[in-house]
């Protein structure tokens, strides 16, 4: 379950496969949530199932695992085959977590979450899912290989649209004359290949790299999070582990890049009463009622160690952050609370 390192993952080549199926920071992981005997624990995001086979070999408990990739499902078998009675895997987003643990473990008290937020290695080096420009494949970027693809949104949608997609998701700031040589390329052909969208961008930048990168990095992790609607994914997900973890559950949860970690950082200060601005989001009935729904476990993110950095390049903008759930009830989610940001016109 090794992720793509944020924004820089996807400029990775082929050197760094090997660390394909190496869990981040799989250590830090286990020590924070604690699985213990007896007790139950959600893996939002299973992927190669490096956090679910940890968590079931360091305790007699049992996890149920969700991704809405169904060829993350496909290759767990071997894991429901070695724990038939412990473990169990379902093809949904991580969004839908509460009602997923509401149908497979009614009534069941949950003691754990964990997650590990982005692309999946899996999904990076497989060219025909188009998350990459590394290789030819279709510009597709779907991780539930359903729904619009980023193809269909290039090719259909205006320069204004794609811009905003570009510089919100990809903190990009040539996106507008990105999404100008987008629109101009595609009134000659449309986009389909990923090595295409690759190239347009390359020459906007005239072949140079941003930052020691490719330049069409941002804009392939733009398009990525928008066509998966990951942020808000997330937002929701995070919103769902607090309604479902019981008092004293804990919450783990590995991101790769700022947006990401912001909003995690935001959830966790707010619920957790650390930031003072909190409670002026709420309705006004709920301002004076609102208690502190997590207790922090680290104030500061942990990061990977210089062993893991030089075994697993691709975990080097990994942050963990957790959270202890208290008794008290469950905040209303508000996207916009939480920092989602939305592309505008």
């Amino acid at each position: 379950m090794t992720r793509d390192g944020g924004a820089e993952g996807a400029s990775l080549g082929p050197a760094d496969k090997h660390s394909r199926h190496v869990p981040v920071l799989i250590s830090e992981v286990l020590e924070t949530l604690q699985p213990r005997n007896g007790e139950t624990y959600v893996d939002g995001t299973f992927g190669a199932g490096g956090y679910s086979r940890a968590i079931l070999e360091k305790a007699d408990c049992f996890v149920l695992a969700l991704d809405r990739d169904p060829n993350a499902v496909r290759g767990a078998a071997s894991l429901v085959a070695q724990f038939p009675d412990r473990f169990k895997i379902v093809e949904t987003p991580f969004s839908q977590m509460e009602d997923a643990v509401g149908a497979q473990l009614p009534g069941k008290p949950i003691d754990g979450v964990v997650l590990d937020i982005g692309v999946s290695s899996m999904q990076l080096d497989d060219a025909e899912r188009g998350f990459s420009f590394q290789s030819d494949g279709p510009l597709d970027m779907r991780m539930s290989s359903s729904g619009m693809s980023a193809a269909d949104f290039l090719n259909s949608a205006d320069d204004k649209d794609i811009a905003n997609v570009i510089y919100t998701y990809g903190e990009e700031h040539r996106s507008r004359a990105i999404a100008r040589a987008i629109v101009k390329r595609r009134a000659e052909v449309p986009f389909s290949r990923t090595p295409e969208l690759a190239e347009v961008v390359s020459r906007v930048f005239h072949g140079r790299k941003v930052d020691g990168r490719h330049p069409a990095t941002r804009t392939f992790q733009a398009l990525r999070i928008f066509v998966n609607d990951e942020l808000g994914e997330l937002a929701t997900v995070l919103s769902a582990a607090e309604r479902i973890l019981r008092p004293g559950g804990r919450l783990v949860v590995v991101s790769f890049h700022s947006l990401e970690d912001r909003i995690v950082k935001k959830f966790l200060a707010e619920r957790s009463g650390k930031s003072a601005g909190a409670s002026r989001h709420l309705p006004p009935e709920l301002i004076k009622s609102a208690q502190p729904s997590f207790r922090l476990v680290n104030s500061r993110p942990l990061t990977p160690s210089k062993g893991e950095l030089e075994m697993n390049p691709r975990s080097r903008s990994a942050r963990l952050r957790a959270a202890v759930r208290t008794d008290a009830g469950a905040w209303p989610l508000d996207l916009d609370q939480m920092g989602v940001p939305t592309p505008h016109r």
